[in-house]
């Protein structure tokens, strides 16, 4: 498998639910860090995902938070991330597919806002790990 372009360890903080007869609702309230050559630095407060699941349809998800950091260059930099995809079990070891968009005010991240970046997300103790893969490079 190709070498992912940025790695993000998310930490749970909150959960909360709704089932109404319409559908389900999830937001979860998170932190983290990533640390890889793209980028080291950490997730702004305010990260959260919000999952939505209509009776009887998939359950889909969109998580947006913002990183500050450094980028590959050591200058400083943040990047909005809005990761949207069909949600899956991840327990067990599933993975679930994402599509990203992303913006940044970093000059050598810029390529991120243009690229064909997919997303994969897997569990991990407290969390799940997010990477991102450069679709481009295939």
């Amino acid at each position: 498998m190709e070498k992912p372009i940025l790695v993000i360890d998310v930490l749970l903080d909150e959960v909360f639910n709704v089932e109404g007869t319409a559908g389900k609702a999830t937001m979860i309230l998170f932190h983290g860090s990533c640390d890889c050559e793209n980028f080291k630095g950490r997730i702004l407060p305010g990260g959260v995902d919000t999952q939505k699941e209509a009776a009887g349809e998939p359950r889909f998800l969109s998580a947006r938070y913002i990183l500050e950091g450094k980028d590959c260059d050591g200058k400083d930099c943040h990047i909005f991330i809005e990761n949207n995809g069909e949600t899956a079990p991840i327990s067990g070891g599933g993975v679930i597919h994402t599509k990203p968009i992303i913006y940044t005010d970093s000059e050598a991240l810029k390529w991120m806002e243009t690229a064909d970046i997919k997303g994969t997300v897997t569990g991990a103790p407290g969390g799940v790990t997010i990477s991102f893969y450069d679709g481009d490079a295939e």
